[in-house]
């Protein structure tokens, strides 16, 4: 799976494609943005529409870091969304 990790107000997020599929099939892609490990890990969730590429892993891999920490600045907790299945713990 394409991963990328991103630096974030002092903190390193690794970014990975959540691989939940919607209705819009190539049109819109989950990311999943998680720091930590174990119980102390913070998963956040956002979806985002590709300009160029279409596959999820070129998709990601063209996002500038400065489009990954706006993506960030506008996730949501996993606990809401299907993305994460609405996980409050670790999984």
């Amino acid at each position: 799976m394409a991963r990328r990790t991103l630096e974030a107000d002092g903190e390193r997020w690794v970014v990975y494609p959540s691989g939940r599929t919607t209705q819009y099939d190539r049109d819109e892609f989950g990311l999943v943005f998680e720091k930590g490990t174990g119980p102390a890990r913070v998963r956040r969730v956002t979806r985002y529409s590709p300009v160029g590429a279409r596959r999820w892993d070129a998709a990601l891999a063209e996002l500038t870091d400065a489009h990954l920490l706006e993506l960030l600045r506008q996730s949501q907790p996993a606990w809401t969304s299907p993305e994460a299945e609405y996980a409050r713990s670790s999984r």
